[in-house]
């Protein structure tokens, strides 16, 4: 017998199992999603590296849906409020998921659909579908009714939840056009009022089909629209100049940075947005130019107000970009054929729930992290194992030394003749007397 010392591990406090009857056991807290209003530039692009996205393809997508849905609510009548919230729903969706997994047309409709909801301009999914294929297909047009809408509108309900999920169940959206309104009013003439009105006001559409909804305030947005239109009318400059931007609760970096976002979209993409078609592209290049000389001039400037190189270094190897998926959603045919919707893997192994003050969402884990935590103490037992017997005992020791019908494994057969005798002559095993015979 030897003793032996053998480490092991045993965890201190852990809690009780399932067999004990006496101690009460509390419900799992489960996840906890806090919703967040604003995205930056720099995790905006990480979200896009993760999902696999293509870039190319990323940028065709999002104009095409914006596009859909600004379309789909002109033609159902819809006020402008549904279509910022649709699009701000769109863009945090498909931020979320992968392009290859839905179909965008299928995502913009969904997400007009969550839209009309909210701002009280309910429509039903058939309503928005029969739309959306009328404006496809004006040479055949169906009704509402139609049976071919069946498929597609489970699509819809079913895409439904998945974008509420992504949102947080928090409906707040930022509609700049009332204040752009109040803006003009008070620094435009009523002479210049009109035509910059005009111009502004597609502006204001336009801008959905970027990012900078999700990324900047509403008072950003509606100075980098009012000045913007400005620099390419190419009036009222001066009385742009005199506004100061911490006045309007915003800094002169995000209005440069949305300004630059929306130049890069009519230089571009100028023949997928309103104001691109109105003037030549040489205004938009002149713009820019003048702009990036600026950034540049200002140390307190940048692309990008908010950006971490440290950051964008180390994820740069971490997370390398990953080619999108051969099917695309372009190829999947769910728009306006049939498919299942593919249901998200959060929460499946608990239930999710949604926090909108960041704060009690932090204070609330803390306090359950206690209950959770599992602590480790190391020992030291002496354990005491026999030595195992040899699975092959030599002949002569509880078994027939002279039995021919049986074979020791442990032990090589004996050499025999031609004739089958034994050799007497053989080699016997080193340091022994001959072999067994």
């Amino acid at each position: 017998m030897a003793p032996n010392a053998s480490r092991t591990s045993a965890p201190v406090g852990a809690p009780p199992t399932p067999e004990d009857p006496t101690v009460p056991r509390g419900p799992n807290p489960g996840q906890i999603s806090i919703a967040n209003q604003y995205t930056l530039e720099q995790k905006l692009r990480q979200m896009l590296k993760d999902n696999g996205c293509d870039p190319a393809r990323e940028d065709i997508y999002r104009l095409q849906g914006v596009q859909l849905i600004d379309n789909v609510r002109q033609a159902l009548q819809l006020p402008v409020r549904t279509f910022d919230t649709a699009s701000n729903y769109y863009h945090k969706f498909r931020l979320s998921f992968r392009d290859a997994e839905y179909n965008y047309q299928d995502a913009a409709l969904a997400s007009l659909f969550v839209a009309c909801k909210v701002e009280d301009t309910i429509k039903k999914s058939k309503e928005i579908l029969c739309a959306a294929h009328n404006l496809k297909y004006p040479d055949h047009p169906l009704s509402q009714d139609d049976k071919n809408f069946e498929p597609t509108s489970k699509i819809i309900i079913g895409l439904e939840r998945l974008i509420l999920e992504t949102i947080g169940f928090d409906f707040r959206v930022r509609y700049p056009q009332k204040l752009l309104v109040k803006v003009i009013r008070k620094l435009v003439s009523a002479d210049e009022a009109r035509g910059f009105l005009s111009v502004a006001y597609d502006m204001c559409i336009d801008i959905y089909k970027t990012f900078a909804p999700i990324k900047q305030t509403t008072y950003s947005m509606v100075m980098a629209v009012v000045e913007l239109t400005a620099l390419i009318r190419g009036r009222n400059t001066d009385d742009i100049k005199t506004l100061d931007p911490y006045k309007w609760h915003t800094n002169r970096g995000c209005v440069v940075e949305t300004m630059l976002d929306l130049l890069d979209l009519y230089t571009q993409f100028a023949k997928s947005t309103k104001v691109g078609g109105q003037f030549p592209l040489d205004k938009f290049i002149d713009v820019k130019i003048k702009i990036n000389k600026e950034v540049e001039g200002n140390l307190r400037l940048s692309r990008f107000q908010t950006w971490c190189e440290r950051c964008q270094a180390e994820e740069k190897d971490i997370h390398p970009i990953t080619p999108g998926s051969a099917t695309s959603p372009a190829t999947t045919g769910s728009y306006p054929g049939s498919g299942t919707v593919k249901r998200g893997s959060r929460g499946s192994e608990s239930a999710m729930r949604f926090v909108f003050d960041a704060e009690q969402a932090r204070e609330e884990t803390e306090i359950v992290s206690e209950y959770f935590k599992d602590e480790f103490e190391e020992y030291e037992v002496e354990v005491e194992e026999a030595i195992p017997e040899s699975e092959h005992p030599r002949p002569g020791r509880n078994h027939p030394r002279h039995n021919h019908n049986h074979r020791d494994h442990g032990w090589a057969p004996y050499q025999r003749n031609r004739h089958g005798h034994h050799d007497r002559h053989h080699k016997g095993r080193k340091g022994g007397h001959g072999g067994y015979y």
